[in-house]
């Protein structure tokens, strides 16, 4: 089977071919500005070209959308293209996963399905650097422990740049040490470094409530910047939202 997978975010829209269950390839559109159905439509249909998608062979659409207004045209021009109804998922779709929350935003849930199916029998929390940065946390049997959802890092970055007059916009990268000497590298120390104390915590905060050491999986945006940068991160996956979606979708 032959699936499009989409992860509408606020920041940005990430789109995987998945082939027999696998992802083959990946790419990312800006969310904003917002296009009109034919614009979409050309955009989407470029995109397929350049990453060799073959529309005949296409069998399903399955999105997972935070963004209720683009949801409805984006799922129009895929039909423009596929003549596929797409299906969408998301917290009330049927998964091993439970839960209490009317609230839970789908990428989260995605999260927490992916994890479930593929790092099974331990507790697992997710981090995901998005425009928020979310930890959730999610027992063997499928239970939700919970869900932290703080500042995204680049949204504070770009909050930060946007409220002062002479801090410039900054790359994300590993630091050359703690202490900068100049405006960029004081900032980019802070962003990083203080970001990574953020995460420890909670990992260390989680696995003390839950009384157990979890399994910690990072995605999203600038999960490959931290990652490296801690022994508390087991695996990184650009993927894994993307993965949680087409789990719920692949037998509607």
């Amino acid at each position: 089977m032959t699936s499009i997978v989409i992860n509408i975010g606020n920041t940005n829209i990430r789109f995987g071919h998945f082939i027999d269950g696998k992802c083959d390839v990946s790419w990312i559109i800006n969310t904003k500005p917002y296009g009109t159905r034919d614009e979409l439509f050309a955009q989407f249909s470029m995109l397929y070209q350049t990453y060799n998608v073959d529309v005949e062979k296409v069998d399903k659409i399955i999105i997972g959308s935070v963004v209720p207004q683009l949801t409805h045209i984006i799922s129009s021009a895929l039909y423009k293209i596929h003549g596929i109804e797409a299906i969408v998922v998301d917290r009330k779709t049927h998964s091993p996963i439970h839960h209490k929350s009317n609230q839970m935003g789908t990428d989260i849930f995605a999260n927490l399905v992916a994890a479930h199916f593929l790092y099974p029998n331990k507790k697992k929390i997710i981090l995901d650097f998005g425009t928020a940065l979310t930890a959730s946390c999610v027992a063997e049997d499928g239970e939700v422990l919970g869900v932290i959802i703080a500042p995204g890092i680049i949204t504070s970055l770009n909050s930060l740049v946007k409220q002062t007059a002479q801090l410039p916009e900054i790359e994300l990268t590993k630091p050359k040490s703690v202490l900068g000497h100049d405006t960029v590298s004081c900032m980019t120390s802070g962003m990083v470094y203080g970001f990574l104390g953020m995460v420890e915590g909670f990992i260390d905060r989680i696995n003390e409530e839950v009384n157990d050491e979890c399994f910690v999986i990072a995605t999203g945006g600038v999960s490959h910047v931290y990652q490296p940068l801690t022994n508390k991160i087991d695996i990184a996956d650009k993927l894994h939202t993307l993965k949680g979606l087409y789990f719920l979708g692949k037998d509607k």
